[in-house]
C-alpha cells in the first residue's frame, strides 16, 4: 500500500507571498504597458471580471489598472476589437477571457445550442431569425433595433426587449460574440466573421477542460484547493480531484498544510514554493471583483481579511460601506475605503475610510497613511482621465 504523501507546512505569511506572486502584485509593472500587456494580463490571470457598477471605475478596467500602471481603458478596446487577443464570455461571472483559450469554452456553447439556456427561455424562434437577420447584416447593437415590443421581465435583471434577450442567447451558444464596447453598451458580431474564422476551433475534450481549469489556477493563485479552483463550479471538481492525485503521484503537485486551513487541501507545483519578496512599498487600492479578493473565503484564510461587499445592503447595516475597496500594502490588506467618483467635479470623494488587519496598529500608522494617500492620487488621476 503506497503512503499519502507528507503535507508541507506553510505559513500564511508563505501562502500570501506565492499568491502575491502568482497574481503579479508583488511588483510595479510585470506585464509592461499597451494592449499587448492587457492580453498578456488576462492571459496569465486566466480572466477578468466584468461588472456594471461605476461608482468608481468599472471592475474589468480597475483589475486591469492595478496590475499595468500605465493603464488606459483604449488598451482593453484594442485588445478586444482590434488585436482580438482577448473575447467575452462566462467564467464564473462574464469576463474577459484569453483568445487562445476559445476552444475550453465551445463544449459549453454548444451544449447551450443543444439544450437552451435557462435565462433565456423565453426567447422564441421568431426573436431569434429577427436577431439573426440583422446580424447577418453587419455588427449591431440594441440601439439598432427599434420595433421591439416590449414583454414583461421574467427575473429581476432580464431586459423588457425580446430582441436583446435574443442576441444574449446568440451570444451564450457562441453564434454571436461582443466585438467592441462602448462604456457597457456592447457591439455584436458573428463569431466566425469577428475572429475571421470559416469554421469553429475543433472543442477540447472534457479531459483537456479539467487539465486547463486546474492549470489556470495554479498559474494564477500559486496554491489551490478545490475550492479556488472550481469556482462556482462545483460539477468540475471530482474530475479536477483525480487529476490533482495523478500529478501529486507523479511528484508534480505538492500537499501543503496552510495554518488555520483545518482540513481543507491545498496544492502548489514545487517551483511555486519559494515565495518571492514583496515590494514592502507597494499600494493597490483593489476592486471588490479583483481575483484576491473575490473568493471572499480564500482571501479571508490567507489574508485575516473578511471583505464585505454591501452595496445592496441598507445603510444602516452597513460597516465597510456602499463600494469599499481593499487597500493592499506590500503582502497585507490594512484598510478599505469606500470610494465614489464625482466625474462632474472631477473628483474622488471619501465616503468612509476603515482600518483593518495591520493597519488597527497605531505604530507606524501616520507613515502608511502618507503611503495610501499617494496611491490615492494616481487612482484619481485613473478614474478621471479619457
Amino acid at each position: 500500500m503506497s503512503r499519502a504523501p507528507k503535507l508541507l507546512p506553510l505559513s500564511t505569511t508563505q501562502v500570501r507571498q506565492i499568491w502575491l506572486h502568482a497574481q503579479r502584485l508583488d511588483v510595479r509593472a510585470p506585464f509592461g504597458e499597451g494592449a499587448s500587456a492587457v492580453a498578456e494580463a488576462i492571459a496569465h490571470l486566466g480572466y477578468v471580471q466584468i461588472d456594471t457598477i461605476n461608482v468608481i471605475e468599472r471592475c474589468h478596467h480597475h483589475i486591469l489598472f492595478s496590475r499595468i500602471p500605465s493603464y488606459r481603458r483604449a488598451d482593453l478596446r484594442h485588445a478586444q476589437s482590434v488585436d482580438k487577443s482577448v473575447f467575452e464570455y462566462w467564467t464564473h461571472a462574464l469576463s474577459y477571457v484569453p483568445s487562445n483559450d476559445f476552444r475550453f469554452f465551445l463544449p459549453g456553447m454548444r451544449e447551450h445550442r443543444r439544450e437552451g439556456h435557462r435565462w433565456y427561455a423565453s426567447v422564441t424562434p421568431a426573436d431569434t431569425r429577427k436577431v439573426m437577420r440583422l446580424l447577418r447584416a453587419g455588427p449591431l447593437t440594441i440601439r439598432d433595433i427599434e420595433d421591439d415590443v416590449l414583454t414583461e421581465k421574467e427575473h429581476l435583471w432580464q431586459s423588457r426587449k425580446p430582441s436583446k434577450r435574443a442576441l444574449q442567447l446568440a451570444f451564450y451558444t457562441g453564434v454571436a460574440t461582443v466585438s467592441e464596447r462602448q462604456g457597457m453598451l456592447k457591439t455584436y458580431e458573428l463569431m466566425t466573421r469577428h475572429f475571421g474564422w470559416d469554421k469553429l476551433p475543433k472543442p477540447a475534450s472534457v479531459k483537456e477542460i479539467t487539465a486547463y481549469l486546474l492549470d489556470r489556477a495554479l498559474r494564477s493563485q500559486g496554491i489551490v484547493s478545490l475550492d479556488s479552483i472550481c469556482h462556482l463550479d462545483a460539477p468540475s471538481k471530482k474530475g479536477v480531484a483525480g487529476l490533482i492525485a495523478s500529478r501529486v503521484r507523479r511528484g508534480e503537485l505538492v500537499p501543503v498544510a496552510i495554518d488555520s486551513a483545518g482540513k481543507q487541501e491545498h496544492w502548489a507545483e514545487p517551483s511555486a514554493l519559494e515565495p518571492a519578496e514583496v515590494l514592502p512599498d507597494l499600494v493597490h487600492i483593489l476592486s471588490p471583483f479583483d481575483p484576491l479578493i473575490i473568493q471572499r473565503k480564500r482571501t479571508n484564510l490567507i489574508f485575516g481579511y473578511n471583505h464585505l461587499f454591501e452595496a445592496y445592503v441598507p445603510k444602516a447595516k452597513r460597516k465597510l460601506g456602499y463600494f469599499a475597496l481593499p487597500v493592499l500594502v506590500g503582502d497585507e490588506i490594512v484598510a478599505a475605503l469606500d470610494l465614489k467618483t464625482d466625474r462632474q467635479g472631477k473628483k474622488v470623494l471619501m465616503q468612509k475610510w476603515n482600518w483593518v488587519g495591520q493597519g488597527k496598529k497605531t505604530a507606524g500608522r501616520k507613515e502608511l497613511k502618507q503611503k495610501i494617500e499617494a496611491e490615492l492620487d494616481r487612482f484619481e488621476r485613473f478614474q478621471l482621465a479619457e
